[in-house]
């Protein structure tokens, strides 16, 4: 079992900056891709990105591509995401997940532990 918290989450004016956390628990973090998923009201969970597990490898959906950074600690156990230049249409809770798998993967359903969301929201 991998336990996963995300903290970080705020209002936040457009074109402001954010940097969420995740952290987690239990077994070896450092085993474990990562991504980060956001779903806003009414709408389904998205891909936002991805890192793998010795954080060689990162991965954007194109609408973040260039504002946001996704890193990781695999010593302190912690995945990060940076937002810069934040738009009102990346409101949205974030979560963080984490997948038994090598490399990069998209779909929701790759990942086996889930975090449970922290609200960003960003006015115009």
């Amino acid at each position: 079992q991998v336990q996963l918290v995300e903290s970080g989450g705020r209002l936040v004016q457009a074109g402001g900056s954010l940097r969420l956390s995740c952290a987690a628990s239990g077994r070896t973090f450092s085993s474990y891709a990562m991504g980060w998923f956001r779903q806003a009201p009414g709408k389904e969970r998205d891909f936002v990105a991805a890192i793998s597990w010795s954080g060689g490898s990162t991965y954007y959906a194109d609408s973040v591509k260039g504002r946001f950074t996704i890193s990781r600690d695999n010593d302190k156990n912690t995945v990060y995401l940076q937002m810069n230049s934040l738009k009102p249409e990346d409101t949205a809770v974030y979560y963080c997940a984490a997948g038994a798998f090598h490399g990069i993967m998209v779909p929701t359903t790759m990942y086996d532990y889930w975090g449970q969301g922290t609200q960003v929201t960003v006015s115009s």
